[in-house]
């Protein structure tokens, strides 16, 4: 996939196509009269390993972000009245807005979805903001080495595709609950007779790596559903690959002193390897799984999003991406 713009860095916003493209200072000056409702230790809270998150981050990025969805989400508000007046009777109450979130590995989505279900859920509109990870529908490791798949972890074959849409279509469906399967990134597998239970919230946000691929076609040539036909919003976290590359290593370092000594820990072998080892190690991991997938499946993906945010080698977001109306 070829560069979105050669252009920045030269402090111009650009207005390509079908998309807007601004810079940072023009993306943060849309949030600058809205207060910043997160405190330092909210955002200390959600920050992923790794991540650079500050106070700067949250009120030039994030609030602007949320204070746009807030808006889409109040239009589909105003949508649902218009067509229940259009058809002439009483409709169901308006289901959930869902928001799907997408990227790489190491890229950092997971804090972003974080960020944004505590940033949307502070407005009164909107207070009960879901967040479910696609992790949870990934098959036991057990099925995946039945299938040979073990070694594909995270590529889209490796998850229970008609599982998660059947949770999205039941989400969009306004049904009062629906559960969701929990994986455990300690154990590195789906948690047994685990569930999430989402009950009515106004906003679902879905995060994973392969939350926006197209539908697959069938045997007999005919497309099916993929869960992004049910999103209303949706949001690529994008970075250069090299970036991300040695963010994924430099994760792995960390995790090598923290979580990979537990005991328990699926990676714990990795605990004993001498930081040059883990260099390697991590390398290898990337080089052989994420980064093909990266390449593969994720990013031709990022041109169906709603909005893009693009990091810096610093993991600062540079500029955004929106999708014209």
């Amino acid at each position: 996939m070829q560069p979105m713009s050669s252009a920045h860095g030269t402090g111009a916003d650009r207005d390509t196509g079908p998309y807007v493209e601004l810079e940072r200072d023009a993306w943060a000056a849309l949030g600058a009269a809205t207060e910043q409702p997160l405190s330092p230790e909210e955002i200390r809270r959600v920050r992923g390993l790794g991540d650079e998150l500050d106070l700067d981050e949250v009120q030039q990025v994030y609030l602007p972000l949320s204070r746009l969805l807030s808006k889409y989400v109040g239009a589909a508000g105003d949508l649902h009245r218009a067509q229940e007046k259009f058809l002439r009777r009483p409709q169901p109450p308006r289901t959930p807005f869902v928001i799907g979130l997408a990227g790489s590995v190491a890229v950092g989505k997971s804090t972003t979805a974080r960020v944004l279900q505590q940033m949307l859920a502070h407005w009164p509109e909107h207070p009960r903001v879901s967040l479910v990870t696609t992790d949870g529908f990934l098959y036991p490791n057990a099925e995946l080495e039945r299938r040979g798949l073990m070694k594909r972890k995270g590529f889209p074959e490796s998850y229970d595709r008609k599982a998660l849409l059947r949770f999205v279509m039941d989400i969009k469906s306004g049904k009062d609950e629906v559960e969701a399967p929990i994986y455990s990134h300690l154990v590195y597998d789906v948690v047994p007779g685990e569930k999430v239970v989402v009950k009515r919230p106004d906003i679902v946000i879905i995060e994973g790596l392969n939350v926006l691929q197209p539908a697959r076609s069938r045997d007999d040539g005919s497309t099916g559903l993929a869960i992004s036909d049910f999103f209303d919003f949706s949001v690529y976290v994008d970075a250069a690959t090299a970036d991300i590359r040695r963010w994924y290593v430099d994760r792995f370092l960390r995790l090598r002193e923290t979580a990979f000594r537990d005991p328990a820990s699926y990676f714990a072998r990795y605990a004993q390897l001498s930081e040059d080892e883990a260099i390697v190690e991590g390398h290898r991991i990337w080089d052989s799984i994420n980064g093909p997938n990266l390449k593969q499946n994720v990013q031709p993906t990022r041109g169906r999003a709603t909005l893009v945010l693009r990091k810096s080698d610093d993991h600062s977001v540079r500029w955004v991406r929106l999708r014209k109306l």
